[in-house]
């Protein structure tokens, strides 16, 4: 899944849940998305902070949240 995939899917999670804060919104996004995919958002977490292990799902929701907001830009 690409980033701009990602980015996408958050928003339509987002929409359907507004009244969650962004980490909900991940998880519940991660949960969506399957197990495949969580491996591959943790995969990504672990190797950017250099990390052989850690546990999966709350690596995969900061692999989210880190694209989230890192796509999301500066805050005005």
């Amino acid at each position: 899944m690409t980033d701009e995939q990602l980015i996408v899917e958050f928003a339509l999670t987002r929409l359907d849940y507004p009244d969650l804060d962004l980490e909900e919104i991940a998880a519940l996004l991660v949960r969506r998305l399957g197990e495949e995919q969580m491996l591959d958002f943790a995969g990504h977490t672990l190797a950017a902070r250099g990390e052989l292990r850690g546990a999966v799902f709350p690596s995969a929701v900061e692999h989210v949240l880190r694209v989230v907001l890192t796509l999301r830009g500066p805050a005005d």
